[in-house]
């Protein structure tokens, strides 16, 4: 027997978001500079999770607001209005290094 999908009115398009994953002290943070959002957790995993809770309120209040494409394009993402629903993409995360740097600290 085959069930029926709920019609919830969403529209979704698939979208792979790059997550920064780093240990300070007793947590782990969990960033991505491609919308600017941060959380942590006690983990790996809840750090995790907790991102993409955070992800998912992000969305639902830019949508909520009206503001999903200002904010995306203020991010640097791309819409593509050639789809058959406007789809946005990511800017592209081209690499990541340790920069070594002496600092100058007061004392």
């Amino acid at each position: 027997m085959e069930k029926k999908q709920k019609k919830t009115g969403k529209l979704t398009t698939p979208c792979s978001i790059p997550v920064i994953f780093i240990k300070e002290q007793d947590m782990v943070v969990a960033y991505s500079p491609v919308l600017d959002l941060s959380t942590c957790g006690e983990s790996f995993e809840e750090a995790r999770q907790n991102f993409a809770e955070a992800l998912d309120i992000f969305f639902r209040e830019c949508i909520k607001k009206g503001t999903l494409d200002r904010v995306l394009k203020s991010f640097g993402w791309q819409k593509n209005l050639s789809a058959r629903a406007a789809q946005w993409t990511p800017p592209n995360v081209i690499g990541q290094d340790r920069l070594s740097v002496n600092l100058s600290l007061a004392t």
